[in-house]
């Protein structure tokens, strides 16, 4: 069946000039002048895309955007901007539309534009991957906690753009991992996914890195070398920590995005590049920017659309399955039997806080395979940074903090917080884990295993906070 698309302008030259660059491409063409006709058309037929001018007679694209993001969801729509017009093109991205094109309308830029967007309308019309664990090549988000299933609506969503999307969260919470699965769901997912920590890149080599360059370029170049953008194209590029990039890269990256086109190290001429990209960082972009750190109009590209991935302590209902799955891939990758979780390490592994979120669960979980036995993880095979008896005092002092009617246990300490010049936050947990610590071992006259398990730590963690603390 030949595909469809529908042509919004209030201009006749720009009418034909579209439906005589799309009829070569072998598609079929309505055209409306105005939004009115563009909503009974749409009410009436059939089509696949929606290209739409921004200005028109009685409104303008973006409530065109709204109308279809409303009632025909699964159709993607690209706007024409006008040249330079940045604001109005990320007004667009925002309210849903797949991608822009600016006027004077570059051909071969919009044939690409329509052919992603055919390719998405294709991937929607089959069933979607579910992501899965169990899968060592997929993108894997496990869970079926209230947060996480936002999270997948959310990707589902945000997979059907081209904008660039901003990845915020802990460390280890899995914003690479949000970023495959957008990558996999989107109409590029037969093209490259490309990751990179831009903190890992030493500022000297990362333009090199990012942009290429040409042999002779500089000292050592001694052949022509691709970069990131270049080896991305027709896929996707996520730039990990984006907050770390130094100041000069910023403002080469911000042309990148805004003429989709990089130029090499050491060359004259620009390469055009096809690349979504999607950013990510724990850090506080905003904080960065009023710091100094980050550029403005960077800040503003890169950060079209926010997605907030959920740290581990949010969601511990997804403890259990996520501590399956990942017993599971261990149990494959090292070719021996599934381990299985006790009931109280489990419950250890709920208490506990995770500041390392899902990657310090994995952690946590190979060592713990590795030293148990008879293929059985027991609590003391659980090796925590911070006891969990300790993590849930800090957590109650949070919801008291932040209002919440909840009460501590019995076990609870008790300490005034006094925030005068000299307060240390580290040495005031610092002193609860002590209270806990000797409290616990008073109430087994100093048996430190057992006082290891009361506190829902292993023997062997709590020797070596004796020994920090200054306790042993």
């Amino acid at each position: 069946m030949t595909e469809r698309v529908l042509i919004v302008d209030d201009e006749p030259d720009i009418r034909e000039l579209l439906e005589i660059t799309l009829g070569r491409m072998s598609l079929e063409t309505e055209s409306a002048e105005n939004l009115e006709s563009a909503r009974r058309l749409l009410s009436t037929e059939e089509f696949n895309l929606c290209l739409t001018d921004m200005r028109l007679p009685d409104g303008d694209g973006i409530e065109l955007v709204e109308y279809i993001q409303t009632d025909f969801n699964q159709m993607p729509v690209a706007v024409i901007t006008a040249h330079g017009s940045t604001e109005t093109a990320i007004k667009a991205l925002k309210a849903g539309a797949f991608d822009f094109v600016s006027k004077p309308v570059d051909l071969q830029k919009l044939r690409d534009l329509v052919s992603s967007a055919l390719r998405l309308t294709n991937t929607t019309d089959r069933a979607k991957t579910e992501l899965d664990l169990s899968s060592p090549t997929s993108p894997s988000i496990t869970g079926q906690s209230p947060k996480i299933q936002q999270l997948r609506e959310q990707i589902s969503k945000l997979a059907r753009s081209q904008a660039p999307i901003y990845i915020s969260g802990e460390s280890g919470a899995g914003k690479e991992l949000a970023a495959r699965a957008i990558h996999e769901q989107s109409s590029r997912n037969k093209g490259p996914f490309i990751a990179v920590n831009c903190g890992a890149i030493p500022e000297e080599l990362m333009e090199s890195e990012l942009f290429g360059h040409l042999k002779g370029s500089f000292t050592g170049a001694d052949q022509d070398k691709q970069g990131l953008f270049q080896a991305a194209d027709s896929g996707t590029l996520f730039l990990d920590e984006v907050a770390d990039l130094p100041l000069h890269t910023q403002v080469k990256l911000l042309r990148v995005i805004q003429e989709k086109a990089v130029r090499p190290v050491g060359s004259q001429q620009e390469q055009a590049v096809d690349v979504r990209l999607l950013s990510a960082t724990h850090k506080n972009l905003s904080k960065e920017v009023e710091m100094g750190r980050l550029r403005q109009d960077l800040y503003f590209r890169i950060n079209v659309i926010e997605l907030a991935v959920p740290s581990l302590r949010k969601r511990k209902d997804d403890i259990p399955e996520l501590a399956e799955t990942i017993l599971n891939r261990i149990s494959r990758e090292n070719a021996t039997p599934v381990c299985a979780l006790s009931p109280e390490a489990l419950q250890a592994l709920q208490k506990y806080r995770f500041p390392g979120n899902v990657r310090e669960l994995e952690n946590i979980l190979q060592r713990a395979a590795t030293l148990c036995e008879n293929n059985t993880i027991q609590e003391l095979n659980l090796e925590f940074i911070n006891s969990p008896a300790v993590d849930i005092e800090i957590e109650e002092a949070e919801l008291s903090t932040a209002g919440s009617t909840a009460t501590q246990d019995e076990s609870s300490t008790d300490i005034p917080i006094e925030l005068d010049d000299d307060f240390s936050l580290e040495k005031h947990l610092e002193s609860i884990e002590i209270e806990a610590i000797e409290k616990a071992l008073e109430e087994t006259r100093w048996n430190k295993t057992a006082a290891a398990k009361k506190l829902g730590m292993s023997f062997r963690s709590l020797r070596y906070r004796l020994k920090k603390l200054g306790l042993d």
